[in-house]
């Protein structure tokens, strides 16, 4: 879809709110076209002297009261138009993140986060100026244009009309040699502005490991090389845009040269009044708004353009996970696992290769392995953040894709192995999946998960501000805070990645008691290193490279005497030598 396909459609909704400020634009027009025709009646009365006191003081009157009229209706309909073009903005911005929250990984793997926020700002800016402000200037700078060319032509002398216009085709021309390089210099200045927005949102994201590494130097060159860039960027757009005014006022100097020295020669031949080449003067100076409407509306659509370039193919990039299920609830049951294979993009090889497993509802599963084993893929996999490129997910006999994914991550509470938490208090941030609970609900899942004690003591208790990414807290209570989150969504599956890598042994013992005290009914999956966490498992599954390698309950895997039974005696070692 073109830009101006997008703008079309936006009109034809809002069809109304343009064509009330049409309207007042054409009543200003039709005053600025009166105006100076009156002006030069009430010269050529003066200059006959057929006009004086209260007559004056009426026609001055009523020039003032147009005036004062004319600038009303500039009020009115740049509040009317707006109102209607600010919304293309709203829903240019409301379609976009609708768009981004529902891409999956795929898509970020080729996307920056400074380039997404640059498109949700700048560029749409640009494209809602293209739709707002630029519209109504061109219509306003036309129909100005054919009004006061009319009255020149029809109402004063068709013969200096022609003469005073002529340099306006070598205007037009060179707005369109102009134009081209606008667009071309928009484009590059919403790209390194782009950049520049990438840099500063990652460096202020990773700042804690800037400072640590000692980067700071070296990041503040960067920065300082790409603002440098958007400034070089920005001011050669800059450059170009301003190349308009040169040319309207060479065109407008030509032309009053032209109206003189035409327009002289007709009052010395008696064929003109002084009082008709006055009004002819007045309305060569209303064209120099059209002539500006023409290079500031030429230079709002190239920068609507390549604002619109950049960002329809974000709007228009296919699903990285197909949204095409039609069951719109979730019903607990069995979870079963047949066969499933995923290979990441551009990997040779797969991350998951013919697992299979079945688990009963209201059952635990631990997943186990090496690092780089599959166990967070597997679990990315029952989210749909990726789609298995063989074999089948079924949860209650019903595929995974049949699903919607609204009602599919509704029905899962999901603790990543990074903790994120938003710049609220730790209430509001325990309470995203259940806005609605109560302080005493929240308090409860806050000590299934441990973290009661700790809220407790900070300074505002559970009205505490967690700052961005909940900088505030310990990497420990950031997850405790997660997992407490999980708990309190009470959806029927619980999926914990590796969630207690940040607490001590005992804390992450209370934890699991609490978790197997509480989750009756519930299916949970457990991926840990630890297999303490999953000891108590109905079901444990090792993977290794993407295989099912071993696969039973805690007493079956030690009797087997595999990787899993060596693994927990490491362990159990490990644990009593720090013990003692």
């Amino acid at each position: 879809m073109s830009l101006y396909r997008l703008v079309a459609q936006f009109l034809r909704r809002h069809w109304f709110a343009y064509a009330v400020s049409g309207a007042m634009l054409l009543g200003i027009a039709l005053l600025n076209v009166w105006i100076p025709r009156q002006i030069g009646r009430v010269v050529d009365q003066l200059v006959a002297n057929r006009l004086a006191g209260s007559s004056l003081v009426l026609e001055l009157g009523w020039l003032v009261a147009a005036g004062a009229v004319v600038y009303g209706l500039r009020v009115a309909w740049r509040l009317k138009l707006y109102a209607a073009a600010y919304r293309l903005g709203v829903e240019l911005r409301e379609r976009l993140y609708a768009r981004l929250t529902l891409q999956g990984a795929d898509f970020y793997l080729h996307q920056r986060t400074g380039n997404l926020m640059a498109l949700a700002t700048n560029d749409i800016d640009a494209v809602e100026m293209a739709a707002g402000e630029a519209m109504l200037a061109g219509f306003d700078g036309t129909l100005t244009l054919v009004l006061v060319v009319a009255a020149m032509s029809l109402g004063i002398d068709a013969r200096l009309a022609a003469a005073a216009l002529l340099p306006f085709p070598l205007m037009a021309l060179s707005f369109w040699w102009i134009s081209r390089h606008v667009h071309e210099a928009s484009r590059r200045s919403l790209e390194r502005f782009g950049a520049l927005n990438d840099h500063v949102q990652e460096t202020l994201s990773g700042v804690r490991t800037v400072r640590a590494l000692g980067l700071q130097a070296r990041s503040e060159a960067q920065f300082s090389g790409l603002a440098a860039g958007a400034a070089e960027a920005s001011l050669s757009a800059q450059r170009w845009e301003a190349t308009y005014e040169p040319a309207v006022g060479f065109t407008l100097s030509a032309a009053t040269a032209l109206t003189l020295g035409v327009g002289g020669w007709l009052v010395w031949q008696g064929q003109l009044t002084v009082g008709q080449l006055t009004s002819f003067s007045l309305y060569l100076g209303q064209l120099i708004w059209p002539m500006f409407a023409a290079g500031w509306v030429l230079s709002l659509v190239q920068r609507g353009k390549a604002a619109w370039g950049r960002l329809q193919p974000v709007l228009d990039t296919p699903l990285s996970v197909g949204d095409h299920g039609r069951i719109a609830q979730v019903t607990p049951g069995p979870l079963a696992a047949q066969g499933v294979c995923f290979r990441y993009p551009g990997q040779a090889r797969p991350a998951l290769d013919g697992v299979s497993f079945e688990l009963a509802a209201g059952r635990t599963l631990g997943l186990v392995g090496p690092t780089g084993a599959g166990k967070s893929t597997l679990l990315r996999l029952l989210l749909r953040h990726h789609a298995p490129g063989a074999g089948s997910l079924r949860w209650a006999g019903v595929d995974l894709q049949d699903y919607t994914l609204a009602a599919l991550r509704a029905g899962i509470a999901w603790v990543p192995q990074e903790a994120f938490l938003f710049s609220a208090s730790v209430a509001e941030n325990l309470a995203l999946a259940r806005p609605g609970a109560t302080r005493e609900q929240i308090a409860r899942a806050a000590q299934l998960a441990a973290v009661h004690e700790d809220i407790l003591r900070l300074p505002q208790g559970y009205d505490t501000p967690v700052g961005e990414r909940g900088v505030t807290l310990s990497g420990g209570q950031r997850q405790r805070v997660a997992l407490a989150r999980a708990l309190l969504a009470d959806a029927p599956m619980l999926l914990l990645d590796d969630t207690l890598t940040a607490v001590d042994t005992d804390t992450e013992a209370r934890i699991l008691e609490h978790l197997r005290r509480s989750r009756t009914g519930r299916t949970t999956i457990i991926v840990s290193h630890r297999l303490s966490a999953v000891a108590d498992a109905d079901q444990v599954v090792v993977l290794r490279d993407g295989h099912v390698a071993e696969q039973g309950d805690h007493a079956a895997l030690l009797a087997a005497n595999g990787w899993y039974a060596r693994q927990w005696r490491y362990q159990q070692l490990e644990a009593s030598l720090d013990a003692s």
